[in-house]
């Protein structure tokens, strides 16, 4: 640990130690608190030592950045980056790369063997392991680990979260010896302020100095109490200039919309935030910038970033993201109005972060913020080694109160949660080199299995009710009657009154037509005697808690049904990983891709494929509709299946009849493999959306990005990522097996094509 100009902190030096020791690592810390030294001191022993490391990250950008950074640190000949369209000295002894390209290196598909993969590495870096709680990609993390040889020590940087504990005992059990680092430890603590409206020209703070919630801050009315066609106001430039008046400069600002990031950023343009010095720099660096990227000349938020104030979200071009975070960086940018994405990993520290609501609006209607998602973005106050303290400023709405504000601010992170997710290519890569039952064992292994009880909590909980009201109506007879004895009576009761009416009705029907008894209706009567006196045998028939023992009777047999559904549940969710992958293997089988449990020649292909739905892909490219289609044709068809369904209104742009009629067909496959999905439960996508299809024929064909664009109302950012899906897709065309030589031709040259300013920058 020498190797470092300061001291460390103790988690820091705890964590090294373990390193030191040959053991793997989980460390788990706030945001901000120095995690990358652990790091840092793993690559110094390999560079020592020797051997090799791969640094992985949940982002190409994440990715960039640390490529750079510790190319500048170590020196780019001993530092490489592979990323899904970049590779760069990929045999270099630092190896930075997104944690899919280490998951597929460990399955050997496209990047060769996987002993000459792994060939000399003796650690790897998870960096923001607690990506594992994502809904679409958190599988990666816990396939990279199952599958990671157990001879490389695994160092995995976590921010806080409530089960790390549980997280290092899985590591250390698929694994290998992993120990775990856990502090709360912040080196610039934060202090919460709320901004009530009420009292509009300062900030509140928001506990008192025995953290419980300041008394002074009154909750927020609804606006719209305050007349019908009265605009909501907004107090985003008091906000900022309260910061500012406070010396709380510069600050991140996260709401959860992108028109609200651009709307908040032009109200504040005016506030006169930095130096006329500070805005010639940034034209100075502006102009620099544009120099080495045209395609950002004439951008309209150029003026507001002279000002001091930007936007950050996924509707702008990356090359426009990386200029507002290089000038915020420097300090010339004072505050950046970002939506939630900005909290996710990218190096961006202020003094404040401003939290516009700690509710947002989902699909289903409002919902709070979780605990994890509140420090993500709360964690980027504070700069260590400039700030004393870190600020974080929730702006009040009429969506929460300030209890809940308080509550949220105060609670414990969030668990992380298994999202292993068995796929088509999962299955392929698996039963292409272990046997069914080796494959079982290693779904077993998953976080998911592994922490099913902390899953199954709501249902144990729910059986242990059932339980306790089991015990609680379990009645014992005064005169020590089974049920069994109790149901008898209740059967014989029934039939006796049942036959009681009965005869009764013919009585009245024979005495009304002045006939005699019939004999059977007499021995009817007679039985039905008989039946009353064996009734008043029981001790039931004159027991006062006979209705209450019956009732408890029937509810509990209601109980123990809806116990045995549960019990049904909890099994089949302990498997649900298994039967998972079950299902996946059935429609492969039927498909003809598995054949005896080994992939076929098309199986083959398939485990290559990385996508949403890899046999969709598969299917298409074996119907051979993508034959005969020129470059921008063959682009506007793979556009159209890896865009998702978009949840905004666009307007329809026609685009090629080719396209059109490619599409058609590919709707044949998508209705006939959707039929086999439903068959087996499976609910993986099939799309075909063709929103860009025409404007990335457009764009393969040569037009400008202006023609692009202004196609429809979209952010250039959206553009940017549906056409960057398409490039993956079609460099997977060009090197995966059984592919023809007249489709992987064509998506060279449609690669050649898209791979242009503004779509190549990262």
């Amino acid at each position: 640990m020498s190797e470092f100009p300061f001291e460390l902190d103790d988690f820091q030096k705890e964590a090294c130690e373990v390193i030191d020791n040959g053991e793997s690592v989980v460390v788990c810390a706030p945001t901000g608190a120095g995690k990358t030294v652990i790091a840092q001191h793993a690559i110094h022993r390999a560079l020592e030592q020797g051997c090799r490391i791969f640094y992985t990250t949940p982002l190409k950008a994440l990715s960039n950045q640390k490529f750079y950074d510790f190319g500048e640190k170590y020196g780019y000949d001993k530092v490489g980056l592979l990323t899904g369209d970049t590779s760069i000295n990929r045999g270099a002894q630092v190896v930075i790369m997104t944690t899919e390209v280490f998951r597929n290196m460990l399955y050997g598909t496209n990047f060769g063997a996987v002993a000459d993969n792994l060939k000399d590495v003796r650690y790897v870096v998870l960096d923001e392991v607690h990506y594992m709680n994502d809904e679409q990609r958190g599988t990666v993390w816990e396939e990279s680990i199952i599958y990671c040889p157990t001879n490389i020590q695994i160092i995995a940087l976590s921010a806080t979260v409530a089960n790390c504990d549980e997280l290092t005992n899985w590591i250390n059990t698929v694994h290998s010896r992993t120990k775990l680092v856990n502090t709360d430890f912040r080196p610039v603590p934060l202090r919460f302020y709320y901004f009530d409206s009420s009292q509009p020209f300062k900030l509140v703070p928001l506990l008192t100095p025995e953290g419980k919630l300041n008394k002074k801050i009154r909750p927020e009315r609804p606006q719209w109490a305050k007349g019908k066609d009265k605009r909501k106001k907004t107090y985003v430039k008091q906000i900022i200039q309260n910061l500012a008046d406070a010396n709380m400069l510069p600050a991140i600002y996260f709401t959860f919309s992108r028109k609200k990031c651009d709307e908040q950023m032009e109200k504040c343009a005016g506030l006169g935030l930095n130096t006329k010095a500070e805005q010639e720099e940034i034209k100075a660096f502006i102009d620099e910038f544009i120099a080495e990227n045209p395609h950002l000349y004439g951008n309209k938020h150029i003026e507001y970033l002279i000002q001091g104030v930007a936007s950050h979200h996924a509707g702008l071009l990356p090359a426009w993201k990386n200029l507002v975070e290089k000038l915020f960086q420097k300090g010339l940018i004072k505050v950046v109005f970002a939506t939630e994405t900005l909290a996710a990993g990218i190096n961006m520290p202020a003094r404040s972060t401003v939290i516009s609501a700690t509710s947002k609006r989902t699909d289903s209607g409002h919902r709070m913020l979780t605990a994890n998602e509140f420090l993500q973005m709360s964690g980027r106050a504070g700069r260590r080694g400039m700030d004393e303290v870190g600020y974080v400023t929730i702006v009040g709405t009429s969506f929460q109160t300030p209890e809940e504000v308080a509550e949220l601010v105060l609670s414990g992170s969030n668990p992380l949660e298994s999202r292993f997710s068995p796929s088509y290519s999962m299955v392929l890569n698996l039963l292409q080199r272990f046997t069914l039952e080796e494959s079982k064992e290693l779904i077993l292994k998953s976080f998911g299995y592994y922490s099913s009880d902390f899953r199954l909590k709501p249902i144990l909980a729910q059986i242990e009710q059932f339980d306790n009201e089991i015990n609680e109506r379990n009645f014992v007879c005064p005169s020590h009657l089974s049920d069994d004895k109790l149901l008898e009576y209740d059967k014989l009761r029934f039939l006796y009154v049942q036959n009681r009416q009965t005869y009764k009705k013919i009585l009245r029907q024979e005495k009304q037509k002045h006939r005699p008894l019939s004999p059977e209706v007499i021995e009817f009567g007679e039985r039905n005697k008989a039946d009353l006196h064996k009734l008043q045998s029981f001790a039931c028939d004159l027991c006062k808690h006979y209705k209450k023992h019956s009732k408890n009777i029937e509810v509990i047999k209601r109980i123990e049904s809806k116990k045995k559904k549960l019990q049904k549940e909890i099994e089949k969710q302990k498997d649900i990983y298994w039967n998972k992958f079950l299902a996946h293997r059935a429609v492969l089988q039927d498909y003809g891709y598995l054949q005896n449990d080994y992939p076929t020649e098309k199986g083959k292909t398939t485990s290559q494929i990385r996508a949403e739905n890899e046999l969709f892909l598969a299917e298409i490219i074996f119907s051979g509709v993508l034959e005969n289609l020129t470059p921008s044709q063959l682009a506007g068809v793979i556009c159209a299946i890896t865009t998702e369904e978009l949840r905004i209104e666009i307007p329809y742009v026609p685009f090629s009849e080719p396209v059109r009629k490619t599409l058609n067909k590919i709707r044949n496959i998508k209705k006939k493999l959707a039929k086999a999905q439903a068959n087996y439960d499976i609910d993986s996508p099939l799309n075909i959306n063709p929103y860009f299809s025409s404007m990335i024929e457009l764009w393969v064909e040569g037009a400008e990005w202006e023609t692009v664009t202004e196609q429809i109302d979209i952010g250039e950012g959206d553009i940017v990522r549906a056409f960057k899906r398409v490039v993956d897709v079609l460099r997977q065309l060009t090197v995966i097996d059984n592919v023809s030589e007249s489709i992987v031709f064509t998506a060279r040259e449609a690669i050649d094509k898209i791979q242009r300013a503004p779509v190549d920058v990262d």
